[in-house]
């Protein structure tokens, strides 16, 4: 169905579906999420959502797919301030902790090694950063490695994290202390 124009009334039930599977899949993971109350929830039922998905694999799929794009495309890179992407990234993953649930799902249920997926829409990053470095901008090394460095160290206080996992009620000075924290880091190490 997702090759055929939907009508106003089957857009409104697909996106319900997709905003209550989301918070299903970031609280029960992929395996404990139930369809049951995914379709409960968002007011349809079984036969709708695996006409529009396939099962609840694709749901999971095109969830997770899609909150990667909107990340790349809410929090773009700036390799040339790669602590202000740092600090952007934490917020971004306090106001929508959902992404980084969805992933660690992901790599705890499907791919406990290597990336994450396959195409993790890193190929501008990627580019970016090696032209910072060829610019005298940002230290030399693999541009994946300071990378995957810098986003581990944006999510210091995310939902994942084993230490502390921040959340938006929190009071703004606390956020402040920790974005200048972490910007202050992330220029230290990735200094030329």
């Amino acid at each position: 169905m997702p090759d055929q124009q939907l009508t106003a009334r089957g857009a409104a039930t697909r996106q319900r579906i997709i905003d209550v599977a989301t918070l299903e899949f970031a609280e029960h993971g992929i395996a404990g999420a139930r369809v049951e109350r995914i379709v409960a929830a968002a007011r349809t039922n079984k036969a709708q959502l695996y006409a529009y998905f396939g099962n609840k694999d694709g749901l999971f799929d095109a969830i997770f797919f899609a909150s990667l794009k909107r990340i790349v495309d809410v929090v773009p890179i700036d390799a040339t301030d790669l602590a202000d992407w740092a600090v952007r990234l934490y917020d971004e993953y306090l106001e929508n902790p959902e992404l980084i649930r969805l992933a660690t799902w992901t790599r705890l249920e499907r791919r406990p090694t290597g990336h994450l997926v396959a195409d993790r829409l890193d190929a501008q990053k990627l580019q970016a950063i090696s032209e910072a470095q060829a610019n005298g901008l940002v230290r030399g090394g693999d541009p994946f490695d300071v990378m995957a460095m810098v986003i581990a160290m944006s999510m210091a206080w995310s939902p994942v994290s084993n230490v502390y996992a921040a959340f938006a009620g929190e009071p703004a000075e606390t956020h402040e202390r920790r974005r200048e924290f972490l910007r202050d880091s992330v220029r230290r190490a990735v200094a030329p």
